[in-house]
């Protein structure tokens, strides 16, 4: 599910801990989930423990006759394990893998630390779905390293390493993660002119894909620490052809890396490296014929949804969830996604009472009112159980098929034209009844295009009568806006709160003082709900209508300054009721 990975100590390691440069396993230490703690979610049983049906992993086993072993050599091998172990981890809550213990233990120190980067640079493979995720998985269960760690990390562009797409695919990859975790003064020392202008020169022509895709991501991480942005900005705009506009024509491309590169391309363009004179891409999208989106108010700003809201892609460390905008309630419902990514999403149907946890794990499948399929590990998901299908791995280009049959209680997934087994479990033991909508989440990294019948579909079922969401749903011209974050968030601000609005709803008018402590700032509704002044604490005596507030004070402002409280304050819509506690 989550990722939590709160771990007992190992207590064999080191045999030289002064020079760290040998390394003794123990047999003993399996390691066990000890509580709270970990960040970030990587979907059902993706990360915390036991590999394949029957909740046991892999694990070699040592004695202390084994001769010791370099550094090196070790992390290779516990590297090479866990990326072994995650692609079949499915329990909910497993052992946590004990190579993952032992490189816990391992990166306690500086030289552990940098180990560790340096062999995943060198091992983890280019063609791996699970790769990338296992890259920041493993660093972000690491401790925090130092700045003179990061700044050596940088420092290995330069050096004169044998250069290969796979070795600099992860060099980004782990460029960017540190970008992301050490924002502020790490994140701008990071950024030198040598690591600035080895992300730039993997965006020409020539470039492997994965390498341009990964840079560019780790410019967008970069980027979230403003100094940085204004930095990277500066130096596009010393390009004659900013490389980001001749990417982002890839958005189309049939090569699925490539298309991928387009839109991080395109992102960046509309959400950081902003170019005078160009328009933002929902000012050019077309969406005449889009009748269903994916849900951009109903989204984490994690999830990276097209301007014509029908590609999303994660690109965080959390286990991020989007649904359409259209409900159904009856009859036989189908719609496509073309898989861009090979890895980890869980795609298919969640209902109005589904509730999704990102950074905990839950996603689309992990309870009662959704179910889901998941290409990569071949299983599908409800009540986060997985139940193996027979269908084939998906890849970049497969076309998943997802229908939905409220009459007959059953649900079909298809790939390639291929279906499934009927399933009828979502439907079972009180389960779902109304309320559906197409839905999906997504582990780092992925991407994929939905279908809900603005264009023909590929691979349409053919022994059973169905309906398309676009073909039965209207959306308004404003809805069918997706804007940029950051414009989003500056209509957010506009959006100001009146100065005489209620201090608990912030909707209604504040017209209420309330007796005997005489505070004010409060709505007629919210005013009824309280047994208990919110600023002093004062039993209500009664309420005493009022047409405006005092001249020159906001509502309830004053009287919370006099009383040397601030227990007035709550966010907007919070509910009344919560001052009754």
């Amino acid at each position: 599910m989550g990722v939590c990975l709160c771990k007992d100590k190992v207590d064999e390691g080191f045999i030289d801990d002064s020079s760290r440069d040998s390394y003794a396993p123990n047999g003993s230490d399996t390691g066990r989930l000890a509580g709270g703690g970990g960040s970030g979610g990587t979907g059902s049983g993706v990360v915390g423990g036991s590999g394949g049906q029957n909740g046991h992993h892999h694990i070699r086993h040592y004695s202390r006759s084994d001769r010791q072993v370099s550094l090196s050599d070790t992390v290779d091998m516990l590297v090479n394990e866990t990326l072994e172990i995650i692609g079949s981890i499915v329990d909910n809550e497993p052992e946590t893998p004990s190579s993952m213990v032992m490189l816990h233990d391992i990166t306690d120190k500086p030289s552990g630390w940098i180990q560790l980067v340096k062999s995943l640079i060198r091992v983890i493979p280019l063609d791996n779905p699970m790769g990338p995720s296992v890259i920041t998985l493993l660093l972000d269960d690491s401790p925090l390293p130092s700045k003179e760690s990061v700044l050596e990390v940088a420092d290995m562009i330069t050096r004169s390493i044998r250069r290969t797409p796979k070795r600099e695919r992860n060099m980004c990859i782990i460029l960017g993660f540190l970008a992301e975790r050490l924002a502020g003064p790490c994140s701008i020392s990071a950024l030198s002119e040598v690591t600035l202008g080895y992300l730039l020169g993997n965006l020409d022509e020539g470039i492997h894909p994965d390498v341009m895709l990964f840079s560019l991501i780790a410019l967008e991480k970069f980027a979230q620490t403003s100094e940085n942005k204004s930095t990277i900005r500066r130096k596009l705009a010393l390009y004659p052809d900013n490389p980001l506009l001749r990417l982002e024509r890839h958005i189309a491309s049939t090569d699925y890396t490539m298309r991928q590169v387009g839109f991080c391309a395109q992102w960046c363009l509309d959400n950081y490296f902003l170019i005078e004179g160009r328009q933002y891409s929902y000012e050019v999208a077309d969406v005449g014929n889009v009748n269903v989106m994916l849900n951009t108010r109903d989204v984490s700003e994690y999830l990276k949804i097209s301007a014509d809201g029908l590609t999303a892609r994660c690109d965080a460390y959390s286990f991020e969830s989007v649904r359409c905008t259209y409900q159904v309630n009856a009859g036989c419902w189908y719609y496509e996604v073309l898989i861009m990514t090979p890895g980890v999403m869980q795609i298919g149907w969640a209902t109005k009472d589904s509730n999704f946890l990102s950074h905990e794990g839950y996603g689309i499948g992990d309870d009662a009112y959704s179910i889901a399929f998941d290409g990569c590990r071949k299983l599908i998901w409800h009540k986060a159980k997985p139940m193996q299908h027979n269908l084939n791995v998906w890849s970049g280009g497969s076309i998943l098929g997802c229908l939905l049959d409220l009459d007959a209680r059953e649900v079909i997934f298809s790939l390639d034209g291929v279906e499934c087994e009927v399933l009828r479990q979502l439907f079972e033991s009180g389960g779902a009844i109304d309320g559906f909508f197409a839905a999906a989440s997504f582990m780092s990294f992925q991407q994929c295009r939905f279908n809900f019948g603005s264009t023909p579909f590929v691979h349409p079922p053919k022994n059973r009568t169905f309906m398309s969401f676009n073909g039965h749903a209207v959306l308004s011209e404003q809805d069918k806006i997706v804007l940029p974050r950051h414009l989003f968030l500056e209509q957010l601000r506009k959006l100001s709160v009146r100065e005489d609005s209620c201090t608990l709803c912030f909707d209604m008018k504040a017209t209420i003082r309330i007796e005997p402590c005489q505070h004010r700032g409060f709505c007629t509704n919210c005013a009824a709900l309280l047994q208990f002044c919110p600023m002093c604490r004062a039993e209500i005596v009664g309420t005493v209508q009022e047409e405006s507030a005092p001249e020159g004070t906001s509502p309830g402002q004053s009287e919370a300054n006099e009383a040397g409280d601030t227990t007035n304050s709550t966010k907007p819509n919070s509910n009344p009721e919560e001052q009754l506690q």
